[in-house]
């Protein structure tokens, strides 16, 4: 890198032709981080499913087996990241004439650069399959907020065709006879519809509302044989049940809801420190170095 020529008027610099970076090492780092992540997730994945059984009481919990996954995914970062920029700052070449500063710069901007491909590589590779899970987590958190009945928030076109399916069970069981055996009244299919048209409308609303309540009692009563006192009794029960579903769907749903926040967090903090590892990797492996080819020249003179 010349530094400039004189002139009359004193020194003018010069720009060197040559880029301050060097693809090849970054390349290189690159590739042997993509190909440790790679390994060690495959590594990861085979002690995680020793963890985990078909058979009832011999899995780990689910705390330990995601607190487990997210270490490791922590130690796979770091360790793809430390050789990845390790291996870019050993591999380039001597800059000439370049101020100490300069060099150390040189190489963390190396380092980070290495870091950043195999980042979004794995990040690319890796896509499908959170795309995979990201949707089957979604659909099982459908069907259990549509079981507990808050399907009804759904478009209208959808209502009618979840409402047998989010009130059925319920209905029945406001339904049922007082006696086994005991024939259904007449108008017994007009009073199911419309005992699952209120609930629909009620669980759209958060409540059913007394005069709801009373009406479904009176439906119950005529329809069962049973008193006033009893049918109001089952309707308490039964609605009871039916917003326990909804409590423990909600708090299914504010579960995987902290445990994204927590894995997001995780996950930032994770790349953050393997984008400074991969940094201070690549400085240290460029000094080292620089510093055996000083110890080489010393010791056997001008290396050619």
């Amino acid at each position: 890198m010349a530094l400039g020529s004189e002139t009359g008027t004193g020194l003018v610099p010069v720009e060197s032709a040559k880029s301050a970076i060097s693809w090849g090492p970054i390349i290189g780092g690159t590739v042997a981080s993509i190909g440790v992540t790679l390994m060690l997730l495959l590594l990861g994945t085979g002690m995680g499913l020793t963890m985990v059984s078909p058979w009832s009481g011999e899995s780990s919990s689910a705390a330990t087996v995601g607190i487990s996954a997210a270490i490791w995914l922590v130690v796979v970062q770091w360790l793809s990241s430390a050789l990845g920029g390790y291996l870019t700052g050993r591999l380039r070449t001597k800059w000439a004439v370049v101020h100490t500063d300069e060099v150390f710069f040189r190489d963390t901007a190396h380092g980070f650069l290495s870091w950043a491909l195999a980042t979004i590589f794995v990040a690319g590779f890796l896509a499908s399959s959170l795309a995979s899970l990201a949707g089957a987590g979604a659909s099982a958190a459908g069907s259990v907020a549509t079981g507990a009945g808050i399907a009804a928030a759904a478009p209208a076109a959808s209502a009618a065709s979840t409402s047998d399916l989010s009130t059925g069970y319920f209905t029945d069981a406001l339904l049922r006879p007082a006696e086994a055996g005991a024939r259904a009244k007449e108008d017994n299919a007009a009073a199911t519809a419309e005992i699952s048209r209120i609930l629909m409308q009620s669980a759209a609303k958060g409540s059913v509302s007394d005069n709801d309540k009373a009406y479904i009692a009176s439906l119950v009563a005529a329809r069962t044989g049973l008193s006033e006192q009893d049918a109001r009794n089952r309707v308490d029960t039964v609605l009871k049940e039916i917003e326990d579903g909804k409590v423990a769907a909600q708090a299914a749903l504010d579960k995987a809801r902290k445990s994204a926040a927590t894995t997001a967090l995780v996950g930032t903090i994770s790349l953050l420190v393997g984008a400074f590892i991969a940094s201070a990797a690549a400085a240290l492996g460029g000094r080292q170095r620089d510093e055996e080819e000083d110890l080489v020249r010393k010791t056997r003179g001008p290396l050619v």
